[in-house]
């Protein structure tokens, strides 16, 4: 199943939807348009109970190289129309249920950095550039990214990434815990995607929304209301159906059949 707009393309394969970021000629810098049809798409993903896994990616030669410096330029001298309908968090990924994998085949930067930041997990093309760059727009570190790196690669790194706006390449993002893998270009998809329907074909779809939860929300608890939290969540689990077959497909040597999740 396939759908293509102006500026997004969405396809679900084995379980797993492909969302790709689609204007090429500009890196895929980010528009309002852009925006909405995105968190429109991951919505439709999160609806979707045959959908267990969602990747992100860019079409062309970026991942997202930021926001489209029309609409900045627009932004900055106020015009009236130029403020971007969309008014979704670009944290909104984040809230999804769904594992998101970001494939950073490009250029990401600014923006494109925040997004990639939002996915859960993320996987690079060898020699990707990255970049946060606000700072040399005369911006802030926007849109959560203060939240989402220094838990990454700490508050140093955060510091230094943030306030120089330097450029830096997927190999050094690796090695700063920016992304999880790093892939050859030409074999980031097939990894992406093989990676997506290992979790896809094995991972309860529950477990996946419970973990993102507590991984996101627990670190802002003591150790004792995590522990009681877990310890919430883990008792809820043992009574679901998900539990039993988990248990019996890895007795009996055979793929598990969990419940599908929607959202809801």
């Amino acid at each position: 199943m396939s759908e293509q707009t102006d500026v997004v393309l969405y396809e679900v394969r084995d379980h797993v939807a492909i969302i790709t970021l689609n204007r090429p000629e500009r890196l895929n810098a980010w528009t309002g348009e852009l925006g909405t049809a995105y968190f429109n798409l991951l919505d439709r993903a999160e609806a979707d109970p045959d959908v267990r896994v969602i990747v992100v990616t860019g079409a062309g030669r970026g991942f997202c190289s930021g926001a489209d410096m029309d609409m900045l330029q627009g932004i900055g001298s106020g015009r009236s129309d130029a403020t971007p309908p969309e008014r979704r968090d670009a944290t909104y990924a984040l809230g999804i249920g769904k594992l998101i994998i970001a494939a950073v085949n490009g250029s990401c930067a600014g923006l494109g950095f925040v997004h990639a930041l939002a996915c859960d997990v993320r996987f690079a093309a060898a020699g990707a550039k990255f970049t946060t760059a606000f700072s040399r727009r005369g911006l802030i570190a926007e849109h959560g990214v203060s939240w989402t790196l220094p838990r990454l690669a700490g508050q140093a790194v955060a510091l230094d990434l943030l306030i120089s706006g330097r450029v830096f390449l997927a190999e050094e993002a690796l090695e700063m815990g920016v992304v999880n893998k790093v892939y050859p270009s030409d074999e980031l998809m097939d990894r992406t995607l093989a990676y997506a329907r290992e979790v896809a074909e094995n991972v309860a779809p529950i477990s996946i929304s419970v973990i993102k939860q507590q991984v996101y929300n627990h670190p802002g608890l003591s150790v004792a209301d995590a522990m009681v939290e877990s310890n919430r969540v883990m008792a809820a689990s043992l009574k679901r159906s998900d539990f039993k077959e988990g248990v019996a497909s890895f007795l009996e040597k055979r793929p598990p059949q969990f419940t599908p999740y929607s959202g809801s």
